[in-house]
């Protein structure tokens, strides 16, 4: 197709009545004419040369030029030998093309033969021509093979974040404050194969946790209730932490499947408003942003269900480590939760039930993603396997254009799968060697509500407020917390353009880790994201 068009374009101007009638300093023309190496030392063939009426008559017979109906060669000046060389090389095609399709009955001898003598007289021209195509055809085959895929895009948010807490750490220690300067990448490579669908592969990179995968925030303050939301990643190292492909089967029906890195927020709406539930442009603190509920995951695959237009149910099954099919590890042999979540939609908001079952092997407990107490998070222990139940609603609700409200809730009934001796936190920075039997349970309550004010000071601005009482364990068999402890955060992201947001937050956790002996601890941030 490439060959065939820029052999005849040249011709394709040329039986046009308007060009054909323009003088020869036409600039169409001589932009033309100027491509012709020593166009100078080549005749231009006449309207009464011999060879101008033989092509003229091939070109009316058997339509070598597509695009008028009549499919006539009109005109009355000189072509130039290139210029008539391109307009052989179409009939030739025109003509093979009639061959290969077995109808050669209307290709006669007498035409042949005008065809051979022309391609002959012509043989130069038609060499020049057909090599400076082959060339560009091999230039257009390698920008082909080398440019990135035209179905694929880059989404790209980084992270930038100087943060400092204050207060005494859980358990007494003095806090001695120190300023932290960390950052978090992700590139999300989007691909779809049907406009439908949509593959995204995660590489991620950061510097928010210490060298033995603890978080900076939470080591200095002895609690995970203290913890940023984007505090992922450790020593810059670049990982592929998410694989995840979505696609729909019917206009209802849809099918989200990943073998890493999927959670519960990769399956299904939180419910939460956009703007809040960001990591880098809504509230900074990792227990503030939404329902801890949805902070599980691994891989494995959901299935989202469109009841009608403001009624979806999701259901999903999540493994830990479904790529390790060793002991504790596998798709069905290790850690694993499983989700359903209806949610409903109504003009100025949503509201979503969710109910979330789960085992946790020993040593690899973690209830709520470090949101709340160490206790909340490992009732029994890491010694100890761990199943749990969840049930927890969260919703929000639009007054105004500037004005929403967010709010959920959660209650935990967790078992302990094994016997055995535990360490089980203390609430003041330690443990206690306690003896946990199998069918011990326990049970933990949260909850938060939060007002937000979109674009309040500029377009594009959030202020917001957010309290809320971290997952406090209530009833134990084992060990309870005897105080509840609250979450109090400010924040104001300001946006400075569509690609970049500044937002200095600040929180306060009174009674830390659930107990009043713990002093008040206060985080302070400014956080710097780059989206593009």
């Amino acid at each position: 197709m490439l060959k065939n068009f820029l052999y005849s374009f040249p011709l394709l101007l040329l039986t046009c009545p308007a060009v054909w009638a323009a003088p020869l300093e036409d600039s169409s023309v001589v932009s033309l004419q100027g491509q012709v190496t020593s166009v100078s030392e080549l005749s231009d063939v006449k309207p009464t040369d011999w060879a101008f009426g033989a092509l003229q008559s091939l070109v009316e017979r058997y339509g070598c030029i597509a695009g008028y109906p009549d499919s006539t060669y009109r005109g009355n000046r000189a072509l130039s030998r290139y210029e008539f060389a391109a307009g052989i090389n179409t009939c030739m095609n025109r003509m093979s093309e009639l061959i290969a399709t077995g109808t050669n009955d209307l290709v006669n001898k007498e035409d042949l033969a005008v065809l051979q003598k022309l391609q002959t007289e012509f043989a130069t021209e038609l060499t020049t021509l057909r090599g400076r195509v082959d060339v560009l055809e091999a230039r257009t085959a390698t920008l082909e093979e080398q440019q990135f895929s035209t179905t694929t895009k880059l989404n790209a948010q980084i992270i930038t974040a100087l943060s400092d807490t204050f207060g005494n750490k859980v358990g007494g220690n003095s806090d001695r404050p120190q300023a932290y300067f960390a950052n978090r990448g992700r590139l999300n490579f989007e691909s779809s194969f049907t406009g439908k669908d949509l593959l995204r592969v995660r590489l991620e990179f950061g510097n928010f946790l210490n060298s033995n995968g603890t978080s900076q925030i939470a080591s200095a303050t002895g609690t995970g209730m203290t913890r940023l939301n984007f505090d992922t990643n450790s020593n810059n190292d670049v990982s592929i932490p998410h694989i995840r492909y979505f696609f729909p089967v019917s206009e209802s029906v849809s099918f989200v499947i990943g073998p890493a890195g999927i959670g519960y927020t990769d399956i299904t709406d939180t419910v939460t408003p956009a703007t809040i539930a960001d990591d880098g442009n809504g509230v900074p603190s990792l227990f503030g942003s939404y329902n801890p509920l949805f902070r599980r995951g691994g891989g494995g695959a959901a299935m989202n269900w469109n009841i009608n237009k403001d009624l979806i149910l999701t259901l999903g099954y999540l493994a830990d480590n479904p790529n390790l099919p060793s002991e504790k590890n596998g798709l069905f042999d290790g850690g694993y939760n499983a989700l359903a979540h209806l949610v409903y939609y109504g003009k100025q908001g949503a509201l979503g039930i969710a109910y979330s079952h789960g085992y946790s092997p020993s040593s690899k407990v973690n209830l709520i993603g470090g949101t709340g107490s160490a206790l909340a998070n490992s009732p029994f222990g890491d010694n100890i396997a761990t199943s749990n139940n969840i049930v927890g609603a969260q919703g929000y609700y639009r007054f105004s254009p500037h004005f929403q409200i967010h709010a959920w809730g959660g209650y935990i009934w967790a078992n302990a799968e094994n016997s055995g001796t535990s360490e089980i936190s203390n609430g003041r920075g330690g443990t206690n060697s306690l003896f946990v039997r199998n069918g011990d349970n326990a049970n933990a309550w949260y909850g938060a509500i939060g007002m937000s004010f979109p674009d309040v000071g500029g377009r594009g601005n959030l202020p917001g407020i957010l309290f809320g009482l971290p997952p406090h364990v209530s009833n134990s068999n084992v060990r309870k917390e005897r105080d509840n402890a609250y979450h109090i955060e400010v924040f104001y992201r300001w946006r400075l353009n569509d690609n970049i947001s500044v937002t200095p937050g600040l929180w306060v956790i009174l009674n830390p880790e659930n107990d009043s002996n713990n002093d008040p601890l206060y985080v302070g941030v400014i956080r710097t994201t780059f989206d593009f």
